[in-house]
């Protein structure tokens, strides 16, 4: 239940990001319902992967670098979904720090109903 949740707020975020910023389009809700799932799966499998790789550019920026791979994440998901385009890196970045942080805030406010 909780996949499922978290799907439907990044959907939620990716059609309200995508109106938000002039570099990234979604063509529907079903686009960014699809562009949720690849970017879930994208994390899992295809992140750490990333991570493991660029390990001493990572440590050397002091964990920068992961943002630099999250941008990485949604340039590939653009390239995976039709119908989802970022218009380029910065886009992308953006896009990915944006969304980080709307979904940070939602688990943070799940996380504080579930202790009440």
């Amino acid at each position: 239940m909780k996949t499922l949740i978290k799907i439907f707020f990044t959907t939620v975020f990716v059609l309200i990001l995508a109106n938000l910023l002039p570099g990234v389009n979604v063509t529907n809700w079903v686009t960014a319902l699809l562009v949720a799932v690849v970017l879930g799966l994208l994390n899992i499998f295809v992140k750490p992967i990333l991570v493991l790789f660029t390990l001493p550019a990572t440590i050397f920026t002091l964990g920068l670098f992961l943002l630099v791979i999250n941008a990485i994440i949604i340039l590939l998901c653009d390239e995976l979904v039709p119908g989802f385009t970022v218009a380029g890196f910065w886009y992308a970045l953006l896009f990915s720090l944006l969304l980080s942080f709307c979904q940070s805030l939602v688990v943070g406010l799940s996380e504080k109903e579930s202790r009440n």
